[in-house]
């Protein structure tokens, strides 16, 4: 798009001013034509000037007023609660009432942003200048209380029945007292009966589940090359210019060493810039990492969120937050350490136009770039390839609710603000996310793009995590099995199924299998272990069935995982499974406990302890010195 005559002229002030070199100008009308961006946006993405100086300039340009709004704050009296996001993606607000007339700060002058003030405020109104990154600042001082009581509240209050909040419902409690009760009943009056009625209903869902899975990796694998291999064609043909604005949140907190390594990983997407809305999303308590953010000069395309203090302090919350001053089209999430391959984006973008109208989110393939660090690296990333390279493709393909992984979710943003983004009160918020899309009738899907984690090498910090996890995936299943029917009824028989096997069924299976396990020692090796009866020959087959054929089979699966990326060296690492079982079913214990004390309670996975991510941070900081 060629630029307007009123960008062409701000850049010969900037020259003139000695803002910008003749160099530097004439390599931002380049990119701004390519980009169809303002010239504003494709020279803040350079860095070539500082945001004061340059909103400066656009004042005198336009020969309006230029004002601090950190200095001079807004009116209070002027402003809208309920237009709080508007100020923040539009980069416009009221700013103070002077002689009967309305002065609007903004940091978009023209003629689009006049017509939107005069259709919002009257045609009684004048205009000043200010810098976006003041508005934003301003928007958020002045709604901190009401912008944090949406982010926490708004699915609590507007849709209750999806909400985490309520950990049990009564009727829940009354279910599992009635099934307790009778359970009690039956071991008293009939224990023999009841034990082997117990066993049945435990067999028939690990066969179950077994068969599930494997089903799911029998289709998964069976994606189609041709599919991901024309999306990526489309991806490369997508010119910069017909590319839409897509914001980026990564919610941090107190990991300040990771900015470096981030804003380089951001830098390296093949994606416009001056087209990226990057939100660092921050704790407005975790000074050092907000200090370091300041200091590190970056793009004016970075953005700093500073989330108020409120509980629960959880990920999604801060989310929530950080929503509500997005401007893209499209939104991800990407954590602290991930590294999206360049043309995530564009792929992205390209798969959502080649989908159908109700897909509402697509997700990408996790992995680990430090796989090879040591056993429980290895471990970690076979359990990853198994579940992103063949179980989310299977669930897909039959159309079962998917589970979102915490990170590089790819939203139709006006999608996610209609159903009041994550839960603040649920600690694996997309997952619950993912299951709450395909109620409301929308599809999620998987693209063939893997952005790349750092995997806890340590055990203490890979059972916080996973067992998190568990304990997310025990309010999910609580949250959406309140009303069964209206599950079934939405999400269809075969959806219904799947949800309870892969989200009831990773967290039942990790409580259950030490159990089983110890049952079946105690019966191999003591002679008069007393089981007989409660093992009829045809149950004592379908559990040794279950046993050794179930879990040589998850062995198997787990072989097969890196066979599409080509990681044979960890096939060899399969036959350890069992004790990589065995931490999970620790995990699972530890978020059932967690569960019934403190379910809101986010226990923070230490990111940056890789050998790898030190190595990188030190010459990082080497090279700043």
């Amino acid at each position: 798009m060629e630029l307007s005559p009123s960008d062409r002229a701000l850049g010969d002030l900037l020259v003139a001013r000695r803002v910008l070199s003749l160099q530097q100008l004439d390599e931002a009308v380049g990119l701004a034509e390519t980009w169809n961006v303002r010239l504003g946006d494709a020279i803040l993405s350079r860095n070539w000037a500082e945001p004061a100086v340059y909103y400066q300039a656009v004042a005198y340009h336009y020969e309006l007023p230029f004002v601090d709004l950190i200095r001079d704050a807004p009116d209070p009296a002027l402003l809208a609660v309920g237009e709080a996001d508007t100020y923040a993606r539009k980069l416009t607000m009221p700013w103070r009432l002077r002689d009967g007339r309305i002065a609007i700060a903004t940091a978009d002058p023209g003629p689009e942003m006049v017509l939107f003030a005069r259709e919002r405020w009257g045609n009684d109104v004048e205009f000043v200048v200010a810098s976006k990154f003041d508005i934003v600042w301003a928007v958020q001082t002045a709604f901190a209380d009401e912008l944090s009581h949406h982010a926490v509240y708004d699915l609590a209050e507007l849709n209750p029945e999806m909400s985490a909040q309520q950990v049990f419902t009564p009727a829940q409690i009354v279910f599992c007292y009635v099934v307790l009760t009778l359970l009690m009943i039956g071991l008293a009056l009939a224990p023999i009966a009841t034990l082997i009625a117990v066993n049945v209903v435990m067999s028939l869902f690990y066969l179950g589940n077994f068969l599930f899975k494997g089903i799911l990796v029998s289709v998964g694998g069976g994606r189609s090359v041709d599919k991901d291999e024309a999306v990526a064609i489309a991806a490369r043909a997508l010119s910069d210019e017909e590319l839409p604005v897509f914001t980026v949140l990564v919610p941090m907190f107190r990991e300040p060493a990771m900015l470096p390594v981030l804003a380089r990983s951001l830098r390296e997407l093949d994606y416009p810039l001056g087209k990226l809305d990057i939100k660092l999303v921050l704790e407005s308590s975790d000074h050092e990492t907000i200090e370091v953010a300041s200091k590190l000069g970056l793009e004016g395309v970075f953005e700093v969120i500073r989330v108020p203090p409120s509980h629960p302090q959880t990920k999604p919350k801060a989310c929530n937050f950080a929503l509500q001053f997005a401007r893209g089209e499209f939104l991800v999430i990407y954590d602290a350490e991930d590294r999206p391959e360049p043309d995530q984006l564009r792929k992205v973008v390209a798969t959502f136009r080649q989908s159908s109208p109700n897909t509402a989110c697509l997700q990408c393939r996790l992995s680990y770039f430090n796989a090879g660090e040591n056993w429980l690296t290895r471990m970690f990333t076979l359990d990853y390839a198994l579940w992103f390279d063949q179980m989310l493709p299977g669930l897909e393909r039959l159309n079962v609710p998917i589970p979102l992984g915490g990170t590089s979710n790819h939203f139709k943003i006006d999608v996610l603000r209609e159903l009041h983004a994550w839960d603040p009160f649920n600690v694996t918020e997309d997952a619950d996310l993912g299951v709450r899309l395909t109620q409301k009738g929308y599809r999620v899907g998987i693209v063939d793009s893997t952005t790349f984690e750092e995997a806890s090498c340590h055990a203490g910090n890979w059972i916080r995590q996973r067992s998190r996890w568990m304990k997310g995936y025990m309010q999910t299943f609580l949250v959406h099995t309140r009303r069964p029917l209206h599950l079934m009824r939405t999400i269809g028989p075969l959806g219904f199924l799947g949800f309870v096997f892969f989200i009831g069924g990773t967290v039942l299976a990790g409580l259950l299998n030490p159990i089983f396990w110890i049952l079946y020692l105690v019966w191999m090796f003591a002679a008069t272990s007393g089981f007989d009866p409660v093992f009829p020959q045809l149950l004592l087959f379908l559990s040794l069935f279950n046993l050794l054929a179930g879990n040589g089979a998850f062995v198997f699966l787990h072989m097969l995982a890196p066979i599409r990326r080509g990681w044979l060296n960890l096939i060899p690492y399969s036959l350890t499974a069992i004790f990589y079982w065995v931490m999970i079913s620790i995990a699972a214990y530890k978020g059932l406990w967690q569960l019934l004390r403190n379910p809101f309670y986010w226990e923070k996975t230490q990111h940056g302890v890789s050998k790898h991510v030190v190595r990188e941070l030190a010459a990082a900081q080497e090279a700043a010195s």
